[in-house]
């Protein structure tokens, strides 16, 4: 537990690094502030569509070979086949380690895999890359709940609800540490 705790903290203070700054990974990514814009709308009936156009948008490398990369990482996740997965994904941050999409993919991955310091590095990389990813603060959350770590999970959804405050998962992930962290039964 103890090696655990010096895991987390650095990834909890590289998310918290990650909040101060602004805006996604490339500054001259209108459409994705467009998106990100949207998102903050408070009457947003089809959140769902504005979101999957966001991950479009942050899923684009700029480089159809690491585009493909990227696919290939996915769908290897998606196929249980991790080892796979996370040797595509690594070939893709070596060659595009600029690319926050890359090191969220990639944390998924090893997530899957059981590997949770790799993938609270890679989602502190994600973050630091692109503030704005409300996907790797999610899963920061994910990680630091199931590892008993429930401050800085709340934290972390809280975080991302602010970004994407449509998503009904996200609100229960908040309303369920809230009720978590003071002291309360559920």
């Amino acid at each position: 537990m103890a090696i655990l705790g010096r895991i987390l903290n650095p990834a909890v203070t590289a998310f918290l690094f990650a909040l101060t700054l602004s805006g996604p990974a490339r500054a001259d990514d209108l459409r994705a502030r467009e998106l990100l814009d949207e998102l903050q709308r408070p009457s947003l009936p089809n959140w769902k569509q504005v979101e999957e156009a966001l991950w479009a948008e942050w899923s684009k490398s700029g480089s159809p070979a690491m585009d493909l990369l990227l696919q290939r990482g996915r769908d290897a996740t998606e196929a249980g086949d991790f080892e796979t997965a996370i040797a595509h994904l690594t070939a893709l941050t070596d060659h595009a380690p600029g690319f926050a999409e890359a090191f969220n993919a990639r944390a998924l991955a090893y997530y899957r895999a059981g590997l949770y310091g790799p993938a609270l590095d890679d989602l502190g990389r994600a973050l630091t890359l692109n503030p704005s990813h409300f996907g790797a603060m999610t899963g920061l959350g994910t990680l630091l709940e199931e590892t008993g770590q429930r401050d800085a999970a709340l934290a972390a959804y809280r975080a991302a609800y602010a970004i994407q405050p449509h998503d009904p998962d996200l609100e229960e992930a908040v309303a369920r540490l809230e009720q978590m962290t003071s002291g309360q039964t559920l």
